[in-house]
């Protein structure tokens, strides 16, 4: 009950003009020439969340600041990235762009083409708050559309209606924090903060590499879903068993560069895990071959 009254509390602020706080300040420690980055990280997540988003996003780069390992450069590449991943692009932040050509103060209509974006439908399911997503998801289920189902969305300014329709779409923002894609986010950024950290204590030289995986997850629907498949395997073939001691890896930023280069090349995961496979092989000591006497 806590977390719809909070919801509802949230929406009416759209209609009454509540304030959503001021954004948070720098963290202290900052390099200078970390700040910039950092600075635009938080305009990006005010606009995109508002301003516990934004604080939450300062409190992840607040792990990293005042490490002696981590400079300036290094700290700026974790901002720029999580900036980026935590601004992540589903239907509400499509609906918010689009709006934003509205606000030099021009009415709907005119040239403005289209944005029209295929949606998975349990992508789009994603949005909702996890209880409303769970339910439909069980009987879109039962009918075989989750996950096959593929959803045309036109994302348009040429009339009032659109624009009223852009509005709904945008307004979902409330939930977002109680969505199940934002649940899933939240898992991945801890996940590759954590990797980062583990990077800098157990193989500093591949910490660059780590941090750059960022990149492979972008934009949406099956694109999305198969760059965050990629990174997971990528993980957890090779930097977690590295970092645990168990996968003797000398050099893995040149394991992860090349995994990644033949996922970017031959997608669909079954060349990237012979790849992996190859790694671990030349990685790990052949097995003795004493003949028995």
């Amino acid at each position: 009950m806590e977390s719809v009254r909070s919801s509802l509390q949230y929406l009416l602020s759209d209609f009454i003009g509540e304030a959503e706080g001021e954004p948070p300040f720098l963290p202290e420690g900052l390099p200078d020439a970390a700040a910039p980055a950092v600075s635009e990280g938080i305009h990006l997540l005010m606009d995109y969340q508002g301003a516990s988003y934004a604080q939450l996003y300062v409190d992840r780069i607040k792990r990293f600041v005042r490490r002696s390992d981590v400079d300036a450069a290094m700290l700026g590449e974790i901002a720029h990235h999580l900036a980026a991943r935590m601004a992540y692009e589903d239907l509400i932040r499509i609906a918010q762009l689009r709006l934003m050509s509205l606000d030099t103060g021009r009415r709907p209509g005119g040239r403005d083409t289209d944005d029209i974006r295929r949606f998975r439908l349990d992508e789009m399911l994603g949005a909702l708050p996890q209880a409303v997503a769970d339910s439909m998801s069980t009987g879109f289920e039962q009918i075989g559309w989750l996950g096959r189902r593929r959803i045309k969305v036109r994302f348009s300014v040429r009339s009032r209606f659109a624009v009223r329709r852009l509005r709904l779409m945008a307004g979902l923002r409330r939930w977002r924090l109680q969505s199940v894609r934002y649940a899933e986010e939240r898992a991945w950024a801890e996940r590759w903060l954590h990797m980062i950290a583990r990077a800098l204590d157990k193989q500093p030289a591949a910490a660059p590499a780590v941090i750059d995986t960022a990149t492979m997850i972008q934009g949406q629907g099956d694109a999305y879903r198969q760059g965050l498949a990629d990174w997971h395997a990528i993980i957890d073939g090779l930097a977690k068993p590295t970092f645990d001691g168990v996968l003797p890896i000398s050099d893995l930023a040149a394991a992860i560069a090349e995994a990644r280069a033949v996922a970017l090349a031959e997608p669909g995961q079954g060349a990237l895990k012979r790849t992996i496979a190859q790694i671990r092989a030349r990685a790990l000591p052949a097995p003795s071959s004493n003949a028995a006497e």
